[in-house]
Formats: C-alpha cells, structure tokens, sequence
C-alpha cells in the first residue's frame, strides 16, 4: 500500500491538459482582475472545472462530458447560493451537500465521467453555501460561471482543431451506463462519508465544514478499500504540505494580479500531477483553493489555514472509515 502512496506514474501527454486548464480558469481571472472584480473569482474557478473532464477522451466525448460536468458545476453554485441566501441552518445544508454528493455519484456513474465522483460538485455547493450571499449571487453565478463554462468548451474545441488542423468531427454519444449496485454502493458510500464529515466539522471546528465533505468525498473515490485509503493518505499528507505552501504566499500580501498568475501556475501544475500522483497534485491544489477563497471572502489568514487542516483531517478519517465499513458490508 505505501508504494502506492509515493508511486509517481508515468506521463501520458499531461501537459496537454495542464495548458488547457490553465488556459480556462487564467482568461476568466484575468478578466475579473480587468474590472476590479475578484470577488467573483470563485463563480469562474468552478466553472473552469469543467475543462478538467475527459482528459483522455475522444474530442466528441470530451465535449459532452465539460458540457454536462459544467452544467452541474453551474447547479451546484447555484444550489449553494440558495442555502446561503435564505440562512438555512448549517446542519441542514451539511445533509443538502450530501445529498447533492449521492445524486452526482449517480449522475457521475451514468455518464462516465472521467474524473468520476462528486467531488468538484460538492467543493462548488459548500464552498458557496458558505458565502454570505444577496439576490446578485444568482446573477453572478449566471454570468461569471456560464461564461467561464462557455470559454472552457470553447477552449477545448480551439485546442482540438489546432491539433487536427480542422474543426473535429462530432461522434454519436455513447448510451448512458446502466445504474446497477455498484454505482448505488458508490452513491450510498460518499453520502453518508460526506455527511458524516460535514457534521463533525462542523460541531468541531465551524465555518469552513464543506473542506471535511471534499475531503471525506476524495477519500472514498478509489475502486477498492486499498485505492481509498491510498487516496485517504495522499490527499492528507499533501493537503498538509500545501497548507505551509499557502502561508508563505499569504504572508507576502501579494497584489491581486500575481495572486491570478500564481492561481494560473498552480493550476498548471495540478493537472500535470494529478493523474501521475494525487498527493503530488494536492501541494498545488490546497493553496489554489486558499488563494480562491481569500479572494472571494478575505477571512483571518490563520483561521483560514487552521480550519483547513482540521477539516482536512476530519473528512479523510470519515471518509477512511466509511470505506473500510463498505468494504468490510460488500464482502459480507
């Protein structure tokens, strides 16, 4: 298990994917930065999420996948902004979350999403949901997330025909996959690792609890009890590391425009990572959010760093659990 810890695997064109990611969330920040307004950074980082689907596939089924995946993204901001609008209690939006994370796992299944799961849908509800938000979140969410959605596919399709040298044939969507037991075990398995994470964040630490049903949500994402775990591990220790990566960069007080070129880097260098070592990939992804977040909602930079830590922790013990407890059902 720990070779597959520190495992790093081998490049398979991961820069391609690193340029088009960087690409899609940088022009939208740079935007927002053109305008004085990245408040709104957060609606276009979700929504550049979707050109991180379908990494390896055929144009045309990369194309559905952003589309579909984006779509979601964009539901889920808007979800999130509903529960922030209209005050719901916290636990209520802790099993809202979960609940969204079980319906995506589902979604997720049946369209043979690569990467699969809920986790970018559930980071986009609860990072939102916690974001003090008025009747112009919805407009935002509208405008900045549907255009950085838009850019994302027009981004994948520009790269696309560049690299034919003509526009790409569109091919016949493939038949939704069947929702059998597996995808149903797999949907039962991170709600209640989501849920059981956000309640325990939130009773022991507070306002950030969404990172613990991320976290929970990582960790019960591989294919089997030993992948969850490995993943449970890689995501700590690399969140862990990432979190020392963020306070350095918060201390300095950069301005607004190099904290959009190192977001941009970071992004980058993620993509370049994530399918060859995922803990790797974490020490760029846990100071992207930060910087995300600080933009969106400037907080205590200590608290900031502290709650991610602990949510951290919360939500890859409770997702661990869930998967071993899942296993440990199915074998029976």
């Amino acid at each position: 298990m720990w070779t597959g810890v520190i495992r790093v695997a081998p490049s398979r064109g991961d820069h391609r994917v690193a340029i088009r990611a960087a690409v899609s969330v940088g022009v939208p920040l740079l935007i927002l930065w053109a305008i004085g307004r990245l408040d709104l950074s957060i609606y276009a980082s979700f929504g550049s999420f979707a050109a991180l689907y379908g990494r390896g596939d055929v144009f045309s089924d990369r194309l559905r996948m952003q589309a579909s995946a984006g779509g979601v993204l964009l539901l889920a901001m808007l979800a999130g902004s509903a529960l922030s609008f209209f005050r719901v209690p916290a636990l209520v939006a802790v099993i809202a979350v979960a609940a969204v994370a079980s319906l995506v796992t589902l979604l997720a299944y049946a369209m043979r999403w690569h990467p699969p799961g809920a986790l970018f849908a559930v980071f986009a509800i609860g990072a939102t949901a916690s974001i003090p938000a008025s009747d112009a979140a919805f407009a935002n969410v509208l405008v900045v997330g549907v255009g950085s959605v838009l850019f994302a596919l027009l981004v994948t399709t520009l790269f696309a025909t560049a690299r034919d040298r003509a526009l790409p044939e569109i091919a016949p969507a493939q038949t939704p996959q069947r929702i059998g037991g597996v995808a149903w075990e797999m949907a039962v398995t991170v709600g209640a690792a989501t849920l059981l994470a956000g309640a325990i964040g939130l009773l022991l630490v507070g306002t950030h609890w969404y990172w613990a049903m991320v976290g929970a949500a990582a960790a019960v994402s591989g294919a089997h009890v030993n992948a969850r775990i490995i993943r449970g591990i890689q995501r700590l220790v690399g969140t862990l590391v990432g979190v020392l990566v963020a306070a350095g960069i918060l201390a300095l007080h950069l301005p607004p425009l190099a904290v959009v070129a190192l977001a941009v880097v970071f992004q980058a260098c993620a993509e370049m990572l994530v399918g060859r070592n995922y803990g790797i990939a974490m020490v760029f992804v846990t100071p992207l959010a930060l910087l995300m977040v600080e933009l969106a909602a400037p907080t205590s930079v200590d608290a900031l760093l502290r709650d991610r830590m602990l949510e951290t922790v919360i939500g890859v013990a409770a997702g661990t659990l869930i998967a071993v407890v899942s296993a440990a059902l199915r074998r029976k």
